[in-house]
C-alpha cells in the first residue's frame, strides 16, 4: 500500500545508523576474528573451528528466543524499540572483551574465547533482529519500507567499509608491532562510537503501526512450514553470509601466504564501498523491476565479478583482474543485502494477511540467524579447511593448505551464488505481492 509517508528524515536517518552501528563491532568479528585467534590469540584452526560450529548451534536457538521475545514484549516503547535501549551495552562491553587476550594458561584462553564469543552472538542479536522486526511498524507505505531498508543497507554497508580500510592501519597505529594491543584499542574506538548510535536509534525512531498480538507459537510454526516465501529467502539470507563470511576471512590468508603482499588488504578490501552502488540503485530500480528480479540481476553481477576473481587468481594471476572483479562482484552483492530486510517485511506481512498470524520478531529473526549462522558457518568452514591441510600460523603454507585458500577466496563463493540464483527462483513474487498490497 502506497500513500503518505510516515518518517520524518531524522527518523529515517536514525533507524539506518542502527545498522552501521552494529556492523562497525560485528564486521571487525566476522572479517578478522578468525585471524586473531589463530595468529594473535594462539588457538589453533582446528580449536577456532570447533568454536565456531558450536556458537552455531547456539544461534539458532538464541535467534528463535529474542524473536519470541520480541513478539511478547509490552512496553511503553513498543514490541522491537526498547531492545536497543537495554541491550546496547551489554553488547558492546561484550565485544571488547572478545578481543582481550586474558594471562591464562591455553586452557583457560580457549574457556574464555568460548564465553565472551558466545555472549557476543547472544548480544549481537539483542541489538540487531529488532531492526528488521521494527520496519513493519514504522510505516505501512510500501515505497517507504523500500528507502528505509535501503537507508539501513546504505549505513551498514559504510560501516564495514570503514571496518575493511581502516581496521589494519588502526590497529598498526593504536599498537605498533604489538597487534594484540592495536586490536583491543581499535574495538574499544569501534564499540564507543556503536553504543551512541545504537543509544540514538533508541531515542529516534517510533513504533506507529499496531501490530495484532502474538499468535501462538503452535499456529505460528505451522505457518512457518507453509510460508514458502519465507522459507525460500530465508534459505537464500543463509547462503548470502556463509559466502560473505568465507570470503572475507581468507581473504587477509589469501594475500599474506598466497600473494605475499599482505600491505594490499585494505586496498582490496576498500573494493567494498562498490556495494554503495548496488545499494543506492535499489529504490530507482525497484521502480520497474520486482524485488525478485532485482534481487536475480544482483546476483548474476556477483557472479560475473566472481568468475573474473577466479581468472585472476587461477587462470591468468593479475592482481588488476583480481581488483576490478571484487568492485563487480560488491556492486552485485550490494543489491542482493538491500533488498533483504525489505523482503523480510514482505514475508511478515503476508504471513499476517495470509495466515492471519502476527509474529514479526520470530520471522524477522530470519535475518539475524541468517547472519549469526552463515557468518559462523562460513568461519567455521575456513577454519576447518585450514586445519585440515595443516595450517601454520605466521609461517610459509605448504601447497595444499595455499590451494585450499585460493579454493575457499575464489571457488566455493561462485558454487554458492549460483545455488543462491537457483533457490531464488522459487520465490513466488506474484502471489506475495497480491496479498500484500491486497487492501
Amino acid at each position: 500500500m502506497d500513500g503518505k509517508w510516515q518518517t520524518s528524515l531524522r527518523e529515517r536517518i536514525s533507524y539506518g545508523l542502527s545498522d552501521g552501528a552494529d556492523n562497525l563491532v560485528f564486521q571487525v568479528m566476522t572479517t578478522y576474528l578468525l585471524y586473531f585467534y589463530t595468529d594473535i590469540y594462539g588457538l589453533s584452526a582446528a580449536e577456532v573451528g570447533m568454536l565456531f560450529l558450536i556458537a552455531r548451534f547456539a544461534d539458532v536457538i538464541e535467534s528463535v528466543l529474542i524473536g519470541v521475545m520480541i513478539d511478547h514484549t509490552h512496553s511503553k516503547y513498543g514490541h522491537s524499540r526498547p531492545f536497543f535501549l537495554w541491550y546496547a551495552v551489554p553488547y558492546v562491553t561484550v565485544a571488547i572483551l572478545t578481543f582481550v587476550v586474558p594471562p591464562f594458561n591455553h586452557t583457560g584462553k580457549l574457556v574464555w574465547a568460548y564465553g565472551t564469543y558466545l555472549l557476543l552472538g547472544f548480544f549481537y542479536s539483542t541489538v540487531n533482529l529488532p531492526i528488521t522486526s521494527i520496519l513493519p511498524s514504522l510505516t505501512d507505505n510500501s515505497r517507504e519500507i523500500t528507502l528505509l531498508g535501503v537507508i539501513r543497507q546504505f549505513f551498514g554497508q559504510t560501516s564495514q567499509i570503514i571496518v575493511a580500510i581502516f581496521t589494519l592501519p588502526l590497529i598498526a597505529f593504536f599498537g605498533g608491532n604489538d597487534q594484540q594491543r592495536g586490536f583491543l584499542i581499535t574495538i574499544i574506538v569501534f564499540a564507543a562510537i556503536s553504543l551512541i548510535l545504537i543509544l540514538n536509534t533508541f531515542v529516534h525512531v517510533r513504533e506507529r503501526i499496531p501490530m495484532p498480538p502474538a499468535t501462538s507459537f503452535k499456529k505460528t510454526f505451522d505457518m512457518i512450514l507453509h510460508n514458502k516465501p519465507w522459507l525460500t529467502l530465508s534459505a537464500v539470507i543463509f547462503l548470502y553470509w556463509v559466502t560473505t563470511s568465507m570470503k572475507n576471512q581468507t581473504t587477509i590468508y589469501y594475500f599474506k601466504y598466497n600473494l605475499n603482499k599482505e600491505n594490499l588488504v585494505p586496498v582490496v578490501n576498500a573494493f567494498t564501498a562498490a556495494a554503495l552502488i548496488g545499494i543506492i540503485a535499489i529504490p530507482f530500480v525497484t521502480r520497474k523491476f520486482s524485488n525478485k528480479a532485482t534481487m536475480m540481476s544482483g546476483l548474476s553481477i556477483a557472479v560475473s565479478g566472481q568468475l573474473l576473481i577466479i581468472a585472476g587468481s587461477e587462470l591468468w594471476p593479475n592482481l588488476t583482474l583480481i581488483f576490478i572483479g571484487t568492485f563487480i562482484n560488491t556492486v552485485g552483492s550490494g543489491m542482493v543485502i538491500a533488498l533483504v530486510s525489505v523482503m523480510i517485511s514482505d514475508t511478515i506481512k503476508y504471513a499476517q494477511r495470509q495466515f492471519k498470524v502476527e509474529a514479526s520478531g520470530l520471522m524477522a529473526s530470519t535475518d539475524d540467524f541468517g547472519v549469526n549462522l552463515g557468518l559462523g558457518l562460513g568461519g567455521m568452514i575456513s577454519a576447518a579447511l585450514l586445519a585440515k591441510t595443516g595450517y601454520v600460523a605466521n609461517q610459509s603454507q605448504n601447497q595444499a593448505t595455499l590451494h585450499m585458500i585460493t579454493l575457499n577466496y575464489a571457488w566455493l563463493p561462485l558454487v554458492a551464488y549460483i545455488l543462491m540464483m537457483l533457490i531464488l527462483s522459487l520465490y513466488d513474487q506474484k502471489t506475495v505481492h497480491a496479498v500484500t498490497n491486497d487492501n
